[in-house]
């Protein structure tokens, strides 16, 4: 069947879908599905603009409203993850995934589903280091640190994704895997993004945590999005024994949605020819999600999952055949997702603007069903009962602080050897380097292996976006966000979630006095709204 793959779609529904529609007209390609790889910005309405990690000058409303209220709908299953730029009162609503509008799926906190026999999985946020250990505490209304640290990856849901044992042909992650940059061009990569050099030159450049999920899940497809480049690498991973057959990943990286450009990617894919065209649970997931249960976390303090240090009595949560079995049972065999979208908040209206709406924390009936049926723990409802408690655990502010230095208090070790400083580059509601970004023409590139890591893999470029096995990326699409991400400053001068190691740190060359000489530094997020300035662009 064909997938397409879409970067950053920053809720530009409407271009997103025209797109595939002047596919079809041009190529006469019809894709049998949709994939979101993050920045999706399912708003609703005024409310949900205000849960937005973004300069109020770059909340716009943009065009998901209307297919929620189902003024339109989607023309082809859409399937997507959560960034780092999204209305995280209405995706909390879904923890464990569900429709946010009629034909569009939220696949959660992490999740795996089924489509025609494809297993897909994601997980949704960007990795920070000081949240990793945490439990889903955060609800609306957010204060200046809950959102932001709403939208960052905890460890429970990699442990999670961990327990899997079954093969996964599709995973979803906004950031990139860490490391993945040396199984491409990244020659070519750093012409792009000549910022990015640091980083890729000290290994840490994108998520630790989605790198240990690449190294245990060896999906046959990693797609990502969050650097705003197209890049396309192939990882061949070692086998654990002589009898396992070798795996490979091929990771490809979107581009965001710009106008006037086919920004998507069309793959083909292996399915069940005779599997139905419904979106389904997978039953093993859901296996899973039963058993691991038990940890889940709705505090603020940091925690170690299970691991085998004498410490836990149980670490392996992985399920048994058995296990899965009794979920098909309990489903009668019939995985089918309930088509049970409800409407949870007011839908904007054009004519009749709201700029003083409030965000609430929602109980979403979705999520109270698929709690009760599999018998799973309702993350909202223990946080409202935390609040109403006064326990403090998992209790949310109501009025709005000061913001605080991104670890909050004096960090615990983390799982992972490293410091923020590393991660200042690819998140995109920190501060970044006005950089000069290759204008070179890279009409004819090939994929330049890591001498450590020679990948069979042979990436060709050219001007056609439908891509077959072989995951073909043209130069010019990676070119599109070279020089336009990097618009001047003169905006905000605030400092988000940045740490004491981070502003330690000298990036560019300065004085006695710490004073620039020549290079600017500015936000990204500025880049990443001025949808003015991308037109003229265009």
């Amino acid at each position: 069947m064909k997938v397409a793959v879409a970067g950053c779609c920053h809720g530009a529904l409407d271009k997103m879908y025209e797109t595939l529609e002047l596919l079809q007209r041009r190529h006469n390609v019809r894709p049998d599905l949709l994939l979101c790889c993050g920045d999706f910005q399912a708003v609703r309405n005024e409310a949900d603009l205000r849960c937005m990690a973004v300069p109020a000058k770059y909340r716009h409303m943009q065009t998901f409203y209307r297919y929620y209220s189902g003024e339109k709908k989607a023309p082809v299953l859409t399937v997507f993850i959560g960034g780092n730029h999204e209305a995280s009162n209405h995706l909390q609503e879904l923890p464990y995934g569900g429709w946010v509008a009629p034909n569009i799926y939220y696949l959660g906190y992490a999740g795996v589903v089924r489509f025609r026999g494809v297993r897909i999985g994601g997980i949704s946020g960007i990795f920070k280091s000081h949240d990793y250990r945490k439990g889903h505490f955060e609800c609306p209304p957010y204060n200046q640190q809950t959102i932001r640290s709403a939208y960052h990856v905890r460890n429970i849901e990699v442990f999670k994704l961990k327990q899997l044992k079954r093969p996964i042909d599709i995973f979803m992650s906004h950031d990139w895997p860490r490391s993945i940059y040396h199984y491409g061009n990244k020659k070519q990569l750093l012409k792009m993004k000549s910022f990015f050099r640091q980083e890729v030159e000290s290994n840490t450049l994108g998520s630790p945590a989605a790198s240990e999920l690449l190294q245990h899940l060896k999906p046959t497809y990693w797609f990502s999005a969050h650097l705003h480049v197209k890049f396309a690498a192939f990882m061949q991973h070692e086998t654990n024994s002589k009898e396992e057959l070798p795996k490979a990943t091929k990771f490809l990286a979107l581009d965001k949605c710009l106008p006037h450009r086919d920004f998507l990617q069309i793959i083909d894919v292996e399915h069940d020819p005779n599997a139905g065209d419904s979106l389904e649970y997978d039953a093993e997931w859901i296996a899973v999600l039963k058993a691991t249960n038990s940890l889940v976390n709705v505090t603020q303090g940091t925690w170690n999952m299970p691991e085998k240090n004498g410490l836990h009595a149980k670490w392996d949560y992985s399920v048994t055949e058995e296990a899965i079995k009794e979920v098909l049972e309990e489903m009668n065999h019939d995985l089918k997702i309930p088509c049970n979208f409800t409407l949870t908040a007011a839908c904007y209206d054009p004519s009749k603007p709201q700029k003083n709406m409030e965000p609430v924390h929602t109980i979403n009936p979705q999520t109270t069903e698929f709690c009760a049926q599999f018998g799973l723990t309702d993350i909202n409802d223990r946080i409202q009962q935390a609040k109403e408690e006064g326990s403090g655990r998992g209790e949310c502010e109501e009025e709005e602080e000061e913001e605080m230095d991104s670890t909050g208090s004096a960090e615990e070790p983390s799982e992972y050897n490293t410091d923020n400083s590393g991660l200042s580059s690819f998140n995109p509601d920190e501060i970044m380097l006005d950089e000069e970004g290759g204008d070179e023409d890279l009409s004819t590139c090939s994929v330049d292996p890591s001498p450590d890591h020679p990948p069979e893999f042979s990436t060709s470029f050219s001007d056609i976006r439908i891509m077959p096995d072989s995951m073909a990326v043209s130069s010019d699409d990676a070119m599109d966000s070279n020089n336009e991400d990097l618009e001047k400053s003169g905006g905000s001068k605030e400092v988000e979630e940045k740490s004491p190691t981070e502003r330690s740190l000298k990036r560019i060359g300065a004085d006695e006095n710490g004073n620039s000489a020549v290079k600017k530094i500015k936000r990204r997020n500025q880049a990443i709204y001025a949808a003015e300035d991308e037109d003229k662009t265009d």
